[in-house]
């Protein structure tokens, strides 16, 4: 290896200084170069895309534990004209969900002992061969303390020698003699899935409508690898986190909205009380009927809790619409002056004036607004919320999860030649990006997107140095507003779907993003705004679901752009007709699968009924290595530093230590 040049050796002195107390000596910074240089050969690792669970936390968390159906494929391959599909359906079930699996297993084998042996060398073969593209290093650091040893020396037994067979076999033997198979299992299990995806990216929507997305949050916090796009059903959750009160309301109502309670109460530890005694004392004569929870919780209610759940519904849905009228008319900036409609009510015929037209309202119950101020809350309204606002900032669980939003999220990432982000970039109809003013300056493309993110982390914690001029409440903005990349529609109708009929009032108009994104053109802009190659890379997104069932293809502009809403919300799937993609990107190919509805946990079990995915291939390459993805560029620049360390030493500008 030829020195570095010393200028840049002393340029970088102190940097130097500081990486020689990692790599005290010359052999120590040799065998890091050496270790990296070969790592750069290793082929790069599998990615999975995900976006829009929206609290599916059975079909999210089946998704990663068979990696997509990428699993069910490998086993497949390793066991082809060796294994019965009976046989296959089995093992694929035991790795997907071991510690229930085993339960039921010991129940039916009377020789338990020889399914363990045979079941134990099955899951070493399986481990081996999807742990085989990483360092060994890195497989150690993944290994069970309690198994690390023993896992290490099954995971690389050489199968072509005779000689060691007998040691090999007396460890599966003794991992049964002291009772520790089960164990082991379970562990093993949790290593293949481990291996089978190494970076996992959501592209935002983790919560609402679905029952768990805590669940899925604590899933998340432990997995070895991902990151998060923000979807603004995510960013209403953070705002209420950082004591926003109008996306605390629409945190609730669209809980309250699908009788989604669970997670508030169970979940973060919500107290809804309050807002139930306040329902029932003010809408206690109300049917409620515009605001009886969705369909899907029919069956599982009571009819009594339905009701119940119908008046909170409305309680809170009338309080959020006063509350984002205060702050709109304290914010003209947001340009969302048309929302303001609780003074547009004649409340005493019972209509609303829209655009110089005049309609019917479906409800003329408001028992809590003054139609002199209709954006005053009144005394209890305003105790609730304070109330309410109390339980969403002391919850601990929910602020760990707000945070590690803020942790591994931001509004866009580009990662590996692919854009990611949950919804659109503002456009104009001629494909160039919007300018947005925010404060005294302008901003599109990239920089606003980046301008929205600083002031998204800033709302949380740094609120005190945000200046009037960004508006009363950022994070709101970024829920509904026109220019918000991670909504992208003229504005949100929640009102008139609730008090009006006439569904012509219900139109919410795309940001013109969604129409230039089948433009290939547009996409190599977009990319090449961000620095990317527009003849290689991708734009990912989200946030619109895919209509498949009526034609429409994931695939848009020529494949420069790649929409992976496919329904993961049971709410979405009579739309889309399916359950969900996942992209998958692995060192050979870029690749598609899309999911059928999931119909539960104990369904999969019971009768090792796996998710149905159709894999397609998207693009084929040649194969990639980890030197051809942004962590070889991340190593290779480690490498120069420690070849500058390197040259320092031999040159006693540092001198080595013991």
């Amino acid at each position: 290896m030829q020195d570095i040049e010393l200028s840049h050796v002393e340029k970088n002195i102190d940097y130097l200084k500081l990486l020689s107390k990692q790599y005290p000596s010359m052999p120590s910074v040799s065998s890091e170069i050496i270790n990296l240089k070969a790592i750069l050969n290793l082929p790069k690792g599998t990615e999975h895309f995900l976006t829009d669970i929206h609290g599916e936390y059975e079909a999210f968390s089946h998704v990663l534990r068979n990696a997509s159906g990428v699993l069910k494929l490998k086993i497949d391959e390793i066991f082809d004209g060796m294994l019965g599909e009976s046989e296959k359906k089995s093992l694929a079930t035991l790795i997907y969900y071991p510690e229930q699996k085993l339960e039921i297993v010991k129940k039916e084998n009377e020789n338990i002992r020889e399914w363990y042996k045979i079941t134990l060398h099955r899951l070493i073969r399986i481990c081996r061969v999807v742990s085989s593209k990483y360092t060994r290093s890195k497989v150690r650091k993944a290994l069970p303390a309690g198994f690390s040893y023993i896992l290490e020396e099954l995971l690389h037994e050489d199968e072509t020698r005779d000689d060691k067979q007998d040691y090999y076999n007396q460890i599966i033997n003794t991992i049964m003699d002291i009772d520790n198979a089960d164990e082991f299992i379970c562990e093993l299990c949790y290593l293949i899935q481990r291996f089978s995806v190494d970076k996992l990216h959501i592209l935002g929507d983790i919560f609402d409508r679905g029952p768990g997305a805590h669940t899925i949050m604590d899933e998340l916090l432990i997995h070895h690898d991902v990151d998060i796009q923000w979807g603004n059903h995510d960013i209403i959750w953070m705002g209420a986190a950082a004591g926003s009160a109008a996306c605390m309301a629409n945190v609730i109502r669209i809980c309250t909205r699908y009788a989604n309670l669970e997670t508030l109460e169970e979940g973060y530890g919500i107290n809804l009380m309050p807002l139930a005694t306040f329902a029932l004392e003010y809408y206690h004569d109300d049917p409620c009927t515009q605001f009886v929870c969705k369909s899907s919780s029919f069956g599982v209610l009571r009819d009594k809790d339905i009701e119940l759940i119908a008046k909170m519904h409305k309680a809170i849905s009338i309080i959020q619409f006063k509350i984002e009228g205060q702050i709109i008319m304290k914010s003209p900036r947001y340009g969302m002056k048309n929302r303001l409609l609780l003074d547009r009510i004649d409340y005493e015929n019972g209509t609303v004036e829209m655009e110089g037209n005049k309609y019917a309202m479906n409800d003329r119950r408001f028992p809590t607004v003054d139609p002199s101020n209709p954006y005053k809350l009144t005394s209890d309204e305003s105790e609730l919320v304070k109330k309410l606002l109390t339980y969403f900032k002391n919850s601990e669980k929910l602020q760990s999860h707000v945070r590690f939003l803020y942790s591994k999220g931001s509004m866009y990432l580009k990662f590996n030649s692919n854009l990611l982000f949950h919804g659109c970039i503002p456009m104009n109809e001629d494909g160039t990006f919007k300018d947005i003013p925010i404060g005294q300056k302008k901003y599109s493309g990239k920089s606003l997107l980046d301008k929205f993110d600083r002031l998204a982390r800033d709302y949380y914690f740094d609120k005190p140095s945000m200046q009037d001029e960004y508006g009363e409440d950022i994070m709101f903005y970024l829920w509904c507003g026109e220019y918000s990349p991670l909504f992208g529609k003229d504005q949100m109708t929640t009102f008139e779907r609730y008090f009006i009929d006439d569904k012509s009032t219900h139109t919410e108009n795309k940001d013109p993003y969604f129409k230039m994104r089948d433009c290939e053109e547009v996409c190599k802009y977009i990319l090449s705004s961000f620095g990317l190659n527009p003849q290689s890379s991708h734009i990912i997104n989200g946030h619109v679901p895919v209509r498949a069932k009526k034609g429409e293809s994931p695939i848009k502009a020529n494949g420069r752009l790649l929409v992976i809403d496919g329904g993961f919300s049971r709410a979405y799937q009579s739309t889309t007709g399916l359950a969900g993609y996942t992209l998958i990107y692995d060192s050979y190919s870029l690749r598609l699968a899309t999911h059928e509805p999931f119909e539960s946990k104990e369904n999969a079990i019971k009768n090792e009924q796996d998710i149905k995915s159709t894999i397609s291939a998207l693009e084929r390459t040649s194969r990639k290595y980890v030197s051809d993805t942004d962590i070889g560029s991340e190593l290779n620049s480690q490498i120069e530093y420690l070849k500058m360390l390197l040259t320092a030493y031999r040159k006693g500008l540092i001198k080595e230590k013991e």
